[in-house]
């Protein structure tokens, strides 16, 4: 790999590791960013980037988790009943209960799906189980999205090395 490869290589492979931190956090497009870097990666160096198979299995990837995410936040919701107050406080618990890992990326959206129902005008009774379904399905589809960027960023770096190795 020549210099301008390997520059390529780690830039693209730190967008994507903020692409996985995205993953984590309510709201942020973490496997598009992943599928972006790639292409971007293969814009810029040609035939020397990921194959054509690898960057279409990672757009497909990306569509595949997003769809999920929000299944699995939709479901979770509407299965105890959640309103859009449970979603929006569940994101909001989320994205608080980052600072206190790891029981706070639990008990966030748990509590703040809790108190967006609450302060919705539910009484505690429903909030809580409306809260439970909103952060279930929130915690769900943030698991779907973490795997799915752990397993673009790992086909793509595999790929790029191995097709980097045999180039040699």
């Amino acid at each position: 790999m020549s210099p301008s490869e390997i520059t390529t290589f780690a830039l693209t492979l730190l967008i994507m590791l903020v692409g996985l931190a995205g993953a984590l956090l309510p709201g942020l497009p973490g496997t598009p960013l992943i599928a972006l870097a790639a292409l971007g990666h293969r814009w810029i160096l040609g035939d020397h980037g990921a194959a054509t198979w690898v960057l279409l299995t990672l757009i497909v990837v990306a569509v595949f988790s997003a769809v999920l995410d929000f299944a699995a936040a939709s479901y979770g919701a509407q299965r105890l009943g959640a309103t859009w107050r449970g979603m929006v406080g569940a994101a909001i618990g989320g994205l608080l209960g980052l600072w206190w890992p790891p029981l706070g990326w639990i008990a966030g959206p748990l509590l703040g799906a809790i108190l967006g129902e609450w302060i919705g005008g539910r009484p505690w009774s429903e909030a809580g189980s409306a809260g439970v379904g909103a952060a279930l399905g929130l915690i769900a589809g943030t698991a779907v999205k973490v795997a799915s960027a752990s397993g673009m960023i790992l086909l793509w770096v595999v790929h790029v090395l191995w097709k980097a190795l045999n180039a040699a």
